[in-house]
């Protein structure tokens, strides 16, 4: 029976929305203007920079009368330049790692006791204090660093070499404590706030549905945090890892206080000296001609390499667990 032709009908069916994609209002041309354009400008910029830092870089590279991947020495401006990366290179991978190995453990945990364990007029006080350390500047760290972590690190490495000097790595010769695992603690204490704030968040936004499900089979605190809050917050905690990374990467004023800087690789890391890219262009660009300046040039373009290169597999490492991280639930 047709019932858009009876009589018992009171009112017509409803007509069919049609969605016409040529109307487009001017609020939504403008925004889609200025994503597009933003968009583009990024990707200009990055290309501008990438540019002018491989072209100077070839000038400094060609100049190089020595290997400049493996060469221990820096001397840009002599009269035959010899300079190479390979000590800037090993102070920065060493050092970068050994903050990460102790920032993330210590910022997981603090973001999983504000967010699942302290009371809430606990919480907000101590998320407060931990996003506050973001806003010290890098020298104020670095003074700190030099003035009270640099004298009562002695014990520490002592320790050290009394029960892992038989490594090679942690043996000390009772010098200043200046040395590349210096550096790893104070850039440890500086990418704790960063790791710690976005890991918290990511962690406040697990479904309570989740939570609430493992505690009605009967799960601990752990277990639920175990099962429901760590799957699903993993990307994100890899996220907050890179960006702290980055910053640990590129710190410059805090290191060039602590480190004593010198182009020798040595096997212990509480041996003073080694070098990052970062403290060696804020050390010597001052000083450096033009084509001294190209060398430090050609030094940042391989720390700008490695800081793509680290984003690129922190995307990756995220896209292969998506599936396992809960969101998409």
């Amino acid at each position: 029976m047709d019932y858009s032709t009876s009589p018992l009908s009171k009112t017509p069916p409803p007509a069919a929305a049609s969605v016409s994609g040529r109307t487009v209002r001017p609020g939504d041309r403008i925004f889609l203007g200025l994503s597009r354009g933003s968009g583009i400008a990024l990707l200009v910029i990055m290309a501008a920079i990438a540019a002018f830092l491989t072209y100077r870089s070839v000038l400094a590279i060609s100049g190089d009368k020595s290997n400049f991947f493996t060469t221990l020495d820096w001397n840009a401006t002599g009269t035959e330049p010899k300079f190479g990366i390979a000590v800037l290179a090993f102070g920065t991978v060493v050092s970068s790692v050994i903050a990460m190995a102790i920032a993330v453990p210590v910022a997981v945990g603090i973001a999983l006791f504000i967010s699942h364990y302290a009371p809430r007029k606990l919480a907000s006080p101590l998320g407060y204090v931990i996003d506050l350390l973001a806003a010290v500047p890098s020298i104020v760290y670095g003074l700190w660093g030099a003035l009270f972590l640099v004298p009562h690190l002695s014990g520490l490495y002592g320790w050290l070499n009394d029960y892992l000097g038989w490594t090679g790595i942690f043996s000390y010769s009772n010098g200043a404590a200046r040395s590349l695992f210096t550096v790893g603690i104070l850039l440890a204490i500086m990418i704790l706030p960063i790791v710690t704030s976005v890991s918290r968040e990511v962690f406040l936004q697990v479904p309570r549905m989740h939570e609430e499900a493992a505690l009605a089979l009967g799960a601990t605190r752990w277990e639920v945090i175990r099962m429901s809050v760590l799957p699903f917050g993993r990307s994100g905690v890899i996220s907050a890892s890179m960006l702290g990374l980055g910053r640990a990467l590129g710190e410059t004023m805090a290191v060039a206080t602590v480190l004593s800087p010198s182009f020798l690789i040595s096997a212990s890391l509480l041996d003073p000296g080694g070098g990052t890219f970062a403290q060696n262009i804020a050390s010597k660009f001052s000083e450096a001609d033009t084509f001294g300046q190209d060398a430090l040039i050609a030094s940042g373009l391989v720390l700008f390499v490695i800081t793509l290169l680290v984003n690129g597999a922190a995307r990756l490492i995220i896209a292969r667990r998506k599936e396992y991280s809960g969101a998409s639930s």
